[in-house]
């Protein structure tokens, strides 16, 4: 039986990177018909964020990932809050004390940070000395009954190999020399990520751990502690970095987003799962658009890449447009109008019709205030604008034709898309000018842009009367005075 579990740190925001990997672990549990579970691992007390832990449920749910176990659905593993689980990591630290895997450490902050320096005057690399390791059993129970400040290390062998498998990787070998004695227990009593991740993985019944590249370097340790222990250590699977290009990693620190931040830019949650799945993981053929059950179906260890993955924003806009245009008319008005209210207002303009002509030209929901700002403010503009040579427009034919349509425009009742059509159509034929001659113009006259949502006749019905004639007589008198 599969047993997957996403583990994040509630230190902030679910960054891109955690959400691939949230993701394929979610993909590769419902593929293997398993079990996926959402475990904190918020021991490092001092970076945790307020209301963090929160965030990451909402971005988990936002991501249409629903796990099986976790700290707010329960499960047959709990707690799934790794400081709601220290009673158990003592037993296990002392148990690795008596199995030789591990050791109570007295040294102080302060000899340790004397040993380091030294190390760095030297130029290498500090490794901890093993010092406590050697104490008599009888020193170490009086020191600890006495209840002096410990720590618990992991007493790395001084020789020979460690080693793991990796689903990408295969086998990966170091040596133990490398190796330092890392914290087990803190002297708080916390437990650090090295032996918490391991322990919860065992009880947990974690068969496959899916976490990034910078892991690959600690796995090592923890294959010594599953030994240590007599434990079947999990399937590895290591996946490369997310590069925001291609010197730099994807990070907040220089204003990278977030899934939420994406979201809130108005990216579709659909797109950016499916683009994000595609970020280090190829389906072996030449389909790019998946549903999530598509996801499921084709997802495969096999099918992972080793090398960093570019996050490109403009390819995911062009994902995000294909998307949009795929939104039926009336779930893409829905997303729309709270962009377009917050824009324009909630009752000026006709926000049903404005969305039609959206929907096929938006590539993100953010898009849509600049779009549609022309409407809530005539724009200041060159008469260049109105020069057009498709069109065989210039400045002075634009003139002719601005002052022939107002009182056709003037006479239009009711001010409706369909009679604005029909007023303006016949009286351009009756001009003996050329449609584009005439709608060109207009638009822009009442725009002040040379591309708009629409043309001419659907902005000024958008309009309304009173505005579109306002508009018109300012550019009449612009050109006039040119």
């Amino acid at each position: 039986m599969v047993r997957t579990r996403f583990a994040p740190s509630p230190t902030g925001y679910l960054h891109l990177g955690g959400l691939r990997t949230a993701l394929y672990t979610y993909l590769y549990a419902r593929r293997m018909g398993g079990t996926f579970i959402l475990r904190i691992e918020d021991t490092d007390q001092e970076r945790e964020v307020p209301g963090a832990v929160e965030k990451i449920y909402r971005s988990m749910r936002l991501a249409g990932l629903e796990y099986d176990e976790g700290p707010d659905v329960g499960g047959d593993y709990g707690p799934y809050i790794q400081t709601q689980r220290r009673d158990i990591y003592p037993k296990y630290a002392k148990e690795l004390v008596d199995r030789g895997g591990a050791y109570y450490c007295f040294c102080t902050k302060e000899h340790l940070d004397e040993a380091r320096l030294e190390a760095e005057k030297k130029g290498e690399t500090y490794k901890y000395d093993k010092h406590c390791l050697h104490l008599p059993k009888e020193e170490v129970e009086r020191r600890l009954a006495a209840g002096e400040p410990h720590v618990i290390r992991q007493n790395v062998p001084l020789t020979g190999q460690a080693g793991f498998d990796d689903a990408l990787y295969g086998h990966v070998t170091v040596d133990c020399g490398t190796l330092d004695d890392n914290v087990l227990i803190k002297a708080d009593g916390l437990p650090t990520y090295n032996f918490a991740n391991v322990v919860d993985d065992h009880l947990m019944g974690i068969t496959h751990v899916m976490r990034g590249t910078e892991y690959l370097s600690s796995a090592p340790k923890y294959n010594l502690l599953y030994e240590s222990f007599g434990w079947t250590p999990p399937i590895y699977v290591h996946l490369p970095v997310v590069m925001r290009d291609a010197t730099r990693k994807l990070s907040k620190r220089y204003g990278d987003p977030s899934f939420e931040d994406l979201l809130d830019q108005g990216y579709l949650k659909e797109a950016i799962i499916n683009f994000i799945a595609l970020l280090g993981w190829s389906p072996r053929s030449e389909q790019e658009f998946f549903t999530i059950d598509e996801l499921i179906e084709k997802f495969d260890l096999e099918g992972l890449n080793k090398s960093p993955s570019i996050f490109d924003t403009n390819k995911l806009r062009w994902f995000n447009a294909e998307y949009m245009r795929k939104l039926s008319p009336e779930r893409f008005e829905e997303l729309a109008k709270p962009w377009l209210s917050k824009a324009l207002g909630p009752e000026k303009f006709d926000l049903h019709r404005l969305s039609e002509l959206l929907h096929g030209r938006t590539e993100v929901l953010s898009d849509l205030p600049g779009m549609v700002a022309f409407l809530a403010g005539m724009p200041e503009f060159p008469t260049e604008l109105y020069v057009h040579k498709k069109m065989k427009s210039d400045e002075r034919i634009a003139l002719t034709a601005l002052k022939a349509m107002k009182p056709v425009l003037e006479g239009v009742a009711p001010w409706a898309e369909e009679a604005l059509h029909e007023k303006l159509m016949a009286a351009i034929g009756e001009s003996g000018m050329k449609n584009g001659q005439v709608l060109w113009p207009l638009r822009v006259a009442i725009s002040g842009q040379a591309s708009t949502p629409g043309g001419a006749i659907e902005i000024a019905y958008l309009l309304g009367r009173e505005e579109t004639l306002s508009r018109l007589d300012r550019s009449i008198a612009q050109l006039e005075g040119a």
